[in-house]
């Protein structure tokens, strides 16, 4: 007897000890193999370090991002002349004003090649020189900073037309009366369009990631026990059905679990960080996520089980699992994507909902019943994927030999 078979024989012997000695407590099956899925999942060490690196990751992530809002600027700017002191003093105003940590300095030159001079000798990030025409030239060493150029051209603007102003005998205010421009959505909320693409983003990958990781883990999973013909020493045990129903329902509390530790991670760097501000806009929408992310995941992991009935090894997956892949991939186009109209229809269909509805009602403000609607549309969508999988499972997993079809699967006996 080969070393393989051996240990095949083993692996069955166990898990026929389990399953025995589990039903005996009186546990419902279905709970005892959810537990079981869950059990050896948490044990798996690959499982544990990739969860423990996403969370250094996402944790990295909010600090480096807070690290980067707090980083202040100081920029020295050479001048050699009244006016260009004030065009710098007027964009150190501004930066104040937006209680920004960027700061502008003037150094005065005796004259224009002694501010270039500056730059050159690296004692100053730039030099501001009026030239001949009236116009004005901002000079530094290899590069000028983006800050740096946005700040002194507004600034500059400030100032000539306070210059202009007084000149013609008026005020900077009376030359740009009627000028002011308001901006408004007739469906939308503008201060949220920001966080709502950032939010977008982050839904979109944790449902695709999650979608992916803890699905092929159902479809392997399946496949490997048809393989090794556990399922049919479980079977001996426990109903075909309550299998199935164990499988789905232990990976999705694991993917719910793992979906709550990073957002918590992510709270908590937000609060240590001090950048908590849009936390409160935010938990209200994630909340709804974990929702429809549930029913969601129910309909996925039940196609990914049945993917895995009907395959005979995994290899078979890949070229099976087309049509499971394309409801995630919709689901994070509509997530990452999808506006106006568009993100509306994608907010009632399922699995597509689970992005879509969070989005819309983080973007906008929009009636309770949408979201409850598409909440009942997914948990039916759900239950007939459930009951119709587990038509195809109990029909597929018992079945040796080569890779079903779905129409093949059908027409085999229960």
């Amino acid at each position: 007897m080969s070393t393989e078979t051996k240990s095949q024989k083993k692996q069955q012997e166990r898990e026929q000890q389990s399953s025995s000695s589990s039903a005996s407590s009186g546990q419902p099956p279905w709970l005892i193999v959810t537990l079981r899925e869950v059990t050896v999942k948490a044990k798996d060490r690959g499982f544990a370090i990739s969860t423990i690196v996403t969370v250094a990751l996402i944790v990295a992530g909010v600090v480096f991002n807070a690290f980067m809002s707090s980083r202040g600027e100081d920029f020295t700017v050479a001048v050699a002349s009244d006016a260009g002191q004030s065009v710098i003093a007027l964009a150190d105003e501004e930066a104040q004003a937006e209680d920004s940590n960027t700061a502008f300095t003037a150094v005065t030159a005796d004259s224009d090649d002694a501010a270039l001079q500056q730059v050159q000798a690296e004692e100053a990030d730039a030099a501001l020189i009026q030239n001949d025409d009236g116009g004005w030239t901002l000079t530094s060493l290899n590069e000028i900073s983006s800050g740096l150029r946005t700040a002194v051209g507004a600034s500059l603007e400030t100032y000539t037309l306070q210059a202009n102003a007084a000149a013609a005998g008026t005020t900077p205010e009376a030359l740009l009366e009627g000028s002011e421009l308001e901006e408004s959505l007739l469906e939308g909320n503008a201060e949220n369009q920001a966080l709502a693409q950032v939010a977008g983003f982050v839904f979109s990958f944790l449902f695709y990631m999650a979608s992916i990781i803890f699905g092929m883990a159902i479809a392997n999973s399946v496949v490997e026990e048809k393989q090794n013909r556990v399922v049919e020493i479980l079977a001996t045990a426990i109903p075909i059905r309550q299998l199935l129903y164990g499988k789905v329902l232990g990976n999705t509390v694991l993917a719910m679990l793992q979906l709550a530790l990073y957002g918590g991670a992510a709270l908590l760097a937000l609060n240590l960080t001090g950048t908590a501000e849009l936390a409160g806009s935010v938990i209200p929408a994630s909340g709804w996520f974990m929702v429809f992310f549930l029913f969601g995941f129910l309909i996925l992991a039940a196609m990914w089980a049945v993917l895995g009935s009907l395959a005979s090894r995994p290899e078979d997956l890949s070229s099976s699992s087309t049509p499971v892949m394309a409801l995630i991939f919709a689901a994070l186009f509509a997530g990452l994507f999808a506006k106006g109209q568009l993100l509306v229809v994608a907010s009632y269909v399922p699995v597509v909902s689970s992005v879509a509805m969070p989005i819309r009602m983080l973007n906008s403000d929009i009636a309770l019943w949408e979201p409850l609607l598409s909440l009942v549309l997914a948990l039916a969508a759900a239950v007939a994927l459930i009951y119709l999988g587990e038509k195809i499972y109990r029909r597929a997993v018992m079945q040796g030999g080569g890779a079903l079809s779905l129409r093949k699967a059908m027409k085999l006996e229960q």
